[in-house]
């Protein structure tokens, strides 16, 4: 629960300070992520993820109680499961393959599709301003699928397309959750995201497979901690301020990463990354400004650049 000594300014700032560090948090998890993708297969990096997670979350689970936990919309938490792993596979493989701080910048283009999915699945009434914010994201998103080494395709990166899918995915996900939290509480979605989402990740083990090292296993928890601490993180945050105020502390992920791009990979902060940046931020934040006024039929939203689907 938020803290209600806090006066508004000062709960702006703690919760921007929550949104930072779970942005470092992620850009953290990529490193751990691009580090021991060269060892273990995609497949096994989005099992251990998962895995840990389930491990760290349980004891909140079991103090906070499961509650009832038969739903009337299992097909709901599966599409949310379904989607917020697939979102998972596509973006972890354009970490272990992108520049770090380009894989960070595709993790945070959902917002540019949740509106169309929304306008589809919700009836949410798409604006003129909407539309202009979805354009200036979506520039910037050419900027970066033409920045993406090994390009096809006439010159788009086939692993940017697939980074890009991620966020796809990730709107999907995000839909649904808002879709979900109309009528399930928050204890349950949690819980049936952590046991399809584990289930559905440990199918490619039986042909992905992969005995880890030490320093894997390592590797491993580490991405699992920092992915979960950053998940807290961006929660308490968002407690605190309105996410409509906190979406611009997003995108510092993009920073963090193309910031550890550099220093540990040598990866050059070109103009093009800066502008691809600034265009999807700019889309993003007007966006999430152009929709924070629209009345949406039916559960109630959580929105902002950063909202994850994991």
């Amino acid at each position: 629960m938020p803290d209600r000594r806090l006066q508004g300014p000062q709960r702006l700032l703690l919760g921007a300070g929550f949104i930072v560090l779970g942005e470092f948090c992620f850009a953290s998890m990529g490193v751990g992520i691009r580090l021991v993708s060269g060892e273990l297969p995609n497949a096994m990096v989005v099992f251990g993820r998962n895995l840990v997670g389930i491990l760290l979350l349980a004891p909140w689970l079991l103090r906070n109680g499961l509650g009832d936990l038969k739903t009337a919309v299992p097909g709901l938490h599966l599409l949310r499961a379904t989607a917020g792993i697939s979102a998972m596979y596509c973006f972890f493989y354009a970490i272990a393959e992108l520049p770090l701080g380009e894989a960070m910048l595709l993790k945070l283009t959902a917002p540019l599709f949740i509106p169309l999915f929304a306008m589809l699945w919700l009836q949410e009434r798409v604006t003129g301003l909407l539309w202009v914010a979805l354009g200036i994201g979506f520039a910037g998103v050419v900027v970066i699928l033409d920045l993406a080494p090994d390009t096809a395709w006439g010159g788009v990166s086939l692993v940017a397309l697939i980074g890009l899918l991620g966020g796809v995915f990730a709107a999907v996900a995000k839909v649904t959750v808002r879709r979900l939290s109309g009528s399930e509480p928050t204890t349950r979605i949690v819980f049936y995201f952590a046991l399809i989402g584990g289930l559905i990740s440990a199918v490619p083990l039986a042909w992905e497979w992969q005995t880890p090292t030490a320093t894997a296993l390592g590797l491993l928890l580490g991405i699992g901690i920092a992915a979960t601490l950053g998940q807290l993180a961006l929660t308490r945050g968002l407690t605190l301020a309105p996410a409509s105020r906190m979406g611009a502390f997003g995108y510092f992920s993009v920073i963090f990463g193309a910031a550890y791009g550099w220093l540990f990979w040598d990866e050059p902060l070109t103009l093009s990354l800066l502008l691809g940046t600034l265009l999807i931020a700019a889309g993003g934040l007007l966006a999430s400004r152009a929709r924070n006024g629209v009345r949406v039929r039916g559960p109630r939203e959580g929105s902002g650049a950063y909202s994850r689907s994991g």
